[in-house]
């Protein structure tokens, strides 16, 4: 076994669940295929890592879809909000011998194998890493030890939860990484040009 493993946290790709924010402005049909491009992102970018990688679903476990289960174990995320499903997999990870315990959304297409690398490498000298998301929150989190009070009194998804989060960590050594922007709403993908493909 590795001592270091990656969580991936995602949705089930199903047609007026996935993406309802960016929904609003391409419909059901047009997020849902963004959502599942980004999935495939995912995987293409977690694969090949040399750390233990766990799919978290959102509502239940798939068997016959992307994510290899050669790969990645896969588990159901726990818990009636953001905050306490993060919590219950890090509680778990740990309970399992894992050393350094890392998560990571599913909506990231800027995200590469060297972000993921170098926040392992990080924790090495540091109790927390954090990369931030342009959005206020955060889209990767890593930790040596469970840190259970970032996941508490938490307005997830708002613009305030990378800084409530830095609060409650001033007691340990925390390192920020590079900003990166996840996919919400329209605009976090009306100018790049990988998602052009789906706007016209």
């Amino acid at each position: 076994m590795n001592k270091n493993l990656l969580l991936i946290f995602t949705r089930n790709p199903e047609l007026g669940k996935a993406k309802t924010r960016l929904a609003r402005s391409v419909g059901d049909k047009t997020a849902l295929t963004i959502y599942k491009f980004l999935l495939d992102k995912t995987k293409e970018v977690t694969q090949n890592l040399t750390c233990d990688k766990a799919v978290y679903y959102s509502v239940k476990v798939r068997d016959n879809d992307i994510w290899d289960t050669n790969i990645y174990q896969k588990h159901q995320q726990k818990g009636e909000n953001l905050g306490f499903r993060m919590q219950n997999a890090f509680n778990d990870s740990f309970d399992a011998g894992y050393e350094k315990v890392m998560i990571v959304g599913s909506d990231l297409y800027d995200l590469t194998p060297n972000h993921i690398n170098e926040a392992f490498a990080k924790l090495n000298t540091n109790d927390v890493v954090i990369e931030p998301a342009e959005d206020g929150g955060y889209y990767l989190l890593g930790m040596k030890k469970l840190q259970p009070n970032i996941f508490q009194n938490k307005e997830w998804g708002t613009s305030t939860v990378r800084k409530d989060t830095l609060n409650d960590l001033q007691k340990v050594t925390v390192h920020l990484l590079d900003e990166l922007n996840d996919v919400d709403v329209i605009e976090d993908i009306e100018n790049h040009e990988a998602f052009q493909q789906f706007l016209k």
